[in-house]
């Protein structure tokens, strides 16, 4: 019986893959695992999977001189480095050796592909999110007028969050806020499940939050795959407090910042937003206090000239009826001090009633009674005001604050 060596075996494989195969292919591979050694040589695995299951497997090899110009050609066209969980349409040889077996040499990778990839995953976590009809239930809360207790995600090195408590802390009307730390990490493959554990830990707490403010801060937009990811997303888009991002980039809106209730580019953006919330609340209070001072002013000199002009009246009347009767001086005398008593006892109640009917006036009162205040920019609206299509009204109930937009006006005929 003819017999081959284990060599020899090998060997007719390698030469058979040689004769049949073409030079190269073009494969597309999710890469499982991804190792760089000290001579700069990348090793790979690719798989290919059916759902959770992996259907076929490779090892593959991008050589040093390669690599080198690759990875920076491919991080400058997609914005992320090569790394597990990335599926990729590559150019690669097949190579078989008689001790290490068979692989895959990689000496090309289309980027365009990644990139649509990327695109097509991140459209998918949206329409599942929306199917799910979570997409815009964190937008639906209400947030209050006034955030005075927030909840911060963030990592404690980061700048950003350095730049967001300076600008908070510092703010020139000299507001104070409590503000609390969950450290996490905010970048790389375990940043949305770090974020999401500090998500948890806030519901948890007994503090009640006004809003719950995620920063990151600038720097490289590599690695920012994970605000894309539906776990976080999800996460986000149902939490029961008012989101806030900051993740500092200017690329397309992530996904967590679509279902966040609201989306700024940086954190100190973050922070002038809630610093300026405080500032037109400040300002319509200051407003409707002035209002109400100057009503109370007028009304007060206007009674106050009626009771000059009444007190000189009824002098010229004293000294008429002297004159003509002095024989009922006495009797005249204390019909003068009762009907001045009356007189005057009228006109306290007057304003007793004045002042009764600018306590129900006040801003305060007119909401209770179910009654509304609208103004733009911090100003009231009266008949005076003029309205413009896009401006962004503020209308205060007893129990809410709305922002709506003008989208259209008309006047009364």
């Amino acid at each position: 019986m003819n017999s081959l060596s284990l060599k020899e075996l090998n060997s007719t494989i390698k030469k058979a893959l040689s004769d049949k195969l073409s030079p190269s292919y073009w494969v597309v591979a999710e890469i499982s695992e991804l190792r760089i050694n000290s001579t700069g040589h990348c090793y790979l695995e690719l798989v290919e999977k059916q759902g959770p299951q992996v259907i076929a497997k490779s090892k593959a090899t991008i050589w040093a001189n390669t690599y080198t110009n690759l990875s920076i050609w491919f991080e400058k066209m997609t914005g992320s480095q090569l790394k597990s969980g990335m599926k990729i349409l590559c150019n690669a040889a097949v190579q078989y050796h008689e001790v290490y077996g068979m692989s895959l040499n990689i000496r090309d990778i289309d980027a365009s592909f990644t990139i649509g990839e990327k695109a097509a995953n991140r459209q998918k976590t949206i329409n599942q999110l929306d199917e799910e009809g979570v997409l815009l239930m964190n937008k639906e809360l209400s947030m209050e007028v006034i955030l005075q207790n927030i909840a911060i995600i963030s990592s404690p090195t980061a700048a950003g969050y350095g730049d967001f408590i300076d600008q908070l802390n510092n703010n020139s009307y000299g507001y104070h806020f409590d503000t609390d730390l969950f450290e996490s990490i905010m970048q790389g493959n375990t940043s949305a499940q770090s974020i999401v554990d500090s998500l948890l830990k806030i519901h948890e707490s007994d503090k009640d939050y006004n809003a719950v403010v995620i920063i990151r801060g600038g720097g490289s937009q590599i690695d920012l795959d994970s605000y894309d990811t539906y776990e976080l997303a999800a996460h986000i888009a149902q939490f029961p407090i008012p989101i806030i991002t900051g993740i500092g980039h200017e690329r397309d809106e992530s996904v967590a910042d679509i279902v966040a209730h609201q989306a700024l580019k940086t954190p100190t953006a973050v922070a002038e937003f809630i610093i300026d919330r405080s500032a037109v609340y400040e300002n319509g209070i200051v407003e409707s206090y002035q209002l109400i001072n100057v009503a109370a002013k007028q009304s007060l000199n206007t009674h106050k000239q009626d009771l000059l002009q009444l007190g000189g009246s009824l002098t010229l009347a004293s000294k008429s009826m002297i004159l003509a009767k002095s024989h009922t001086f006495d009797s005249l005398t204390s019909q003068l001090i009762q009907g001045t008593k009356y007189l005057l006892r009228n006109q306290h109640l007057s304003l007793d009633a004045l002042e009764n009917s600018l306590k129900i006036l006040s801003p305060e009162n007119v909401l209770k009674r179910g009654y509304s205040m609208t103004s733009i920019q911090g100003k009231l609206i009266n008949k005076k005001t003029k309205l413009k299509k896009g401006e962004l009204l503020v209308t205060e109930t007893l129990e809410h604050i709305i922002h709506s937009t003008i989208t259209e006006q008309s006047s009364k005929s």
